[in-house]
């Protein structure tokens, strides 16, 4: 998936990463205009919502499929499915509380209520039953802030009316601020590792709840709630300061010269209608951060105007280099007081394979060392192409090579038939070919469901239901993919509600949740099994047990059909989709029995695994020959296309690549041990592995351009799993699909394969466990230095 960069400080205890990444809304999304949301009813009381999961036959599979591209592709189509909304208002996401704004208030008051009845039970537990139970409890716990902070957040970023939105923020700040507390209750922790130490105890739970357990008490550590009073005071100074100081570096981050001024004759190159938009007597005035400067140094031929261009768009000030700096010393300090040896010790020692910094090291260096026979090969492309135009003894500098790539990949174009890939890519054909990939590798298929009156945030969401050919309905997911005017452009997979089993106790509880909240009316629900899962969908296995079903948003921001055409996505969008519904993908079928562990809820530098394998399956031939074709003409999409558009893009993947190692190796001296020593001059470290590891020019001294790394405050020490990801991906795709030969793409067995060892498993396993049965690799089990140095001796071009 793609995150924001500013986010809270770390989520410790009671609430996974996802729901506060976006801790306070946009500015755009504040200043979104006033308009009604048809959704919600202001007259309409609360009545019942419960509706009985419908059930999916095998008969109407070929109507599913076919109806599936229409409602995506035909507005017409779309208009008569989804009916004319009248009637009974079901809430949001069919959560019976959310029929009105104030219900999210409503919503938060009743899940306090909730959450705190659970933390009596844990800090009174004394039997071995009740410490036996104190795991699920925790588990319910967590989930009850999650499905109020999930839903609040979202809706609080994505909803189109600022009313809801301010109601949404309001109830996630409730939840939220709870939440603080529950941190410092030592008496929580107290209770956990004494059930964890009990041997008549731990000895009575499964394999997944052992898992939530370690869980659990590795976040309590990270939150310090195991420290001395004044430690923990400190340490709640020290989160504070870290989370503001983030917030002012992303906020305040600026260029050392705002403006670049170029003689306009210097400009050649470069769009001439552009340039005279930026013109004024003469010269050019450049904004150092925007776009344009991104073009110029791609297109402007006057290596000295590049030369000043790349100066100012490479250079941060001083202002903005000493805040990133005083952020890694109190990250630095924080780690310290909370026993760890530096803030990539701490970070890595929660739920990330690598475990370690001197892994992360032992991968990126392997990885570095794979890359560089072929950064070198393109650096001589460049070089070349540089002499060509300037002559045997000219050398390639770091303001060439943006406009030497450009060349280079202008001149393949030239050379290529202008190739329309949108017309073979309608959306609802493309939505159409997900499902019929899923239904081969997975047994699972889209089956459009009819919204209910209030049921969605806007007119162009769609829901879909996805169903099992084995166990029925398993999960929710809408789907808010047009563009509409200040809607968020950023492509998203959000996690409404995760997995997780409802015990017979909870569903029991339901029937005092009125008598326990006398200031709040109730929504009425047709059955216990609703009211414990607030009206949304759940299923219900052969022997009887009860999970509330994973319920999922994608966003994006593709164009609206019109009535003679359908929504028309270029390669790149195409890639775009696929990715944000791998996401989705390991959400369905990580149905866990604990909220904690299920879908994506799993080892941080593992969670971009499914999403990025599904940019294979975009590009493979048998894949598109499912889908791709004109949708005028219904003509095949012709393969060679693609296989062009590809290699464009990968033209210079191997620079890309050394670049993002060289970022990553960044992210983890700056999060090293240095930063205890009371000063770190990030400048000097960046330039210093540059020099080491760049096989392009370095950039030259007077620069600082980690000023402008806004990735290091929601990826602090973690940045590396972008290439991790990336390589375990390519691996999975040659090992477990055979890189696509023969159809291996669609074949059963290996879908099959990738789910029983990896995917269904979401974080209740050992990862490296998992990946070592995917990939039949028994050098993986475990993990360690030598497991992560082996990962890095895969990557490379691919």
């Amino acid at each position: 998936m793609i995150r924001p960069l500013v986010k809270a400080s770390r989520p410790r205890l009671w609430v996974c990463s996802d729901c506060l990444l976006r801790r306070t809304p946009s500015l755009l999304l504040r200043q979104q205009q006033r308009r009604r949301f048809t959704g919600f009813t202001a007259h309409t009381p609360k009545t019942l919502t419960g509706t009985i999961p419908v059930t999916h036959t095998k008969g109407g599979t070929k109507h599913d499929d076919s109806l599936l591209r229409s409602i995506f592709d035909s507005p017409e189509t779309w208009k008569q499915f989804s009916g004319d909304k009248h009637g009974r208002n079901v809430g949001l996401f069919r959560n019976a509380y959310l029929t009105s704004p104030h219900g999210f208030l409503d919503f938060a008051q009743v899940s306090l209520g909730k959450a705190r009845a659970l933390v009596d039970k844990v800090l009174n537990a004394q039997t071995l039953d009740e410490y036996r139970a104190i795991v699920r409890h925790l588990d319910r716990l967590s989930d009850i802030l999650c499905r109020v902070l999930d839903m609040a957040d979202f809706v609080r970023v994505t909803h189109p009316d600022q009313h809801i939105q301010r109601t949404a923020s309001m109830a996630w700040d409730m939840m939220y601020e709870y939440m603080n507390q529950l941190n410092t209750m030592t008496g929580l922790y107290d209770q956990l590792v004494k059930a964890m130490d009990h041997p008549d105890v731990s000895t009575t739970w499964s394999e997944e709840e052992r898992m939530v357990a370690e869980v659990l008490k590795l976040d309590f550590a990270k939150s310090a709630v195991h420290l001395p009073k004044d430690a923990r005071d400190k340490f709640v100074q020290l989160s504070s300061a870290i989370s503001q100081t983030g917030t002012n570096f992303i906020q305040h981050m600026e260029p050392k010269i705002p403006y670049t001024t170029v003689e306009k004759s210097r400009m050649m190159g470069m769009d001439p209608v552009e340039v005279k938009r930026m013109a004024s007597m003469g010269k050019v005035y450049v904004q150092t951060l925007s776009p344009q400067s991104s073009i110029a140094l791609r297109t402007v031929r006057d290596e000295h105007a590049r030369h000043q261009l790349f100066m100012a768009s490479r250079t941060a000030s001083r202002r903005t280099v000493h805040t990133l700096e005083e952020l890694m010393l109190l990250r630095g300090e924080s780690a310290k007081l909370s026993g760890f040896e530096s803030y990539g010790h701490l970070v890595l020692h929660d739920r990330m394979m690598a475990s370690t910094p001197e892994s992360v090291r032992q991968f990126l260096q392997a990885l570095s060392e794979n890359t560089r026979p072929q950064a070198q090969q393109e650096v001589a492309d460049l070089t070349a192409a540089k002499r060509a135009l300037k002559g045997d003894d000219a050398a390639l500098e770091p303001w060439d090579k943006d406009f030497y790539a450009e060349s280079i990949r202008q001149a393949i174009k030239s050379r290529q038939k202008r190739e329309d890939l949108s017309s073979y890519f309608s959306l609802g054909t493309v939505m159409q070919g997900l499902s019929r990939i899923f239904t081969r590798l997975y047994g699972i298929r889209f089956v459009p469901r009819e919204p209910m009156p209030g049921e969605t945030w806007h007119p162009d969401v769609r829901r879909l239901d996805v169903v099992s050919d084995v166990e029925g309905h398993v999960a929710v997911l809408y789907c808010d993919l047009f563009y509409r005017p200040l809607k968020s452009p950023n492509p998203a997979h959000f996690t409404l509600r995760c997995s997780r089993e409802l015990s017979p106790q909870e569903i029991a509880e339901t029937a005092h949740t009125q008598a326990e909240n006398p200031n709040v009316m109730l929504p009425s629900f047709e059955s216990a099994e609703f009211a414990a899962n607030d009206g949304m969908a759940y299923s219900r296995s052969q022997d009887g047990a009860i999970k509330q079903l994973p319920t999922i948003a994608l966003v994006c921001d593709f164009p609206q059909q019109s009535h003679n055409r359908p929504a028309l996505l270029s390669f790149f969008q195409l890639e775009t989709l696929f990715h944000e519904m791998g996401h989705a993908i390991h959400s369905i079928l990580a149905r866990t029995s604990f909220q904690n562990v299920s879908g994506t809820r799993c080892a941080t530098d593992l969670a971009e695994l499914p999403s990025t394998l599904m940019e294979y399956f975009a590009a493979d031939p048998s894949v598109l020959a499912l889908f791709a074709r004109h949708y005028e003409t219904d003509d095949p999409l012709p393969y060679e296309w693609v296989d062009n558009k590809i290699r464009e893009a990968r033209r210079f993947e191997a620079l890309d690549t050394e670049n993002q190692i060289i970022l990553a190796m960044l992210d983890q001296e700056l999060h090293s041990s240095k930063a205890l020593q009371g000063h770190i001059d990030s400048t000097e470290i960046f330039h210093s592995l540059q020099r080491q590891y760049s096989t392009a020019p370095p950039d030259p001294q007077g620069t600082a351009w980690q000023g402008f790394f806004g990735h290091l405050v929601g990826y602090g020490s973690t940045y590396y799993s972008y290439l991790f990801d990336r390589v375990l991906a390519q691996r999975v795709w040659n090992v477990v699909f055979k890189s696509g030969q023969g159809g291996a793409a669609l074949q059963r067995e290996n879908g099959e394969r990738l789910k029983e060892n990896l995917l269904k498993w979401g974080g209740s396993k050992d990862p490296w466990n998992c990946l070592a049965g995917a990939l039949k690799d028994e050098r993986l089990e475990g993990g360690g230095e030598k497991a992560m140095k082996l990962v890095g001796s895969w990557g490379g071009q691919r």
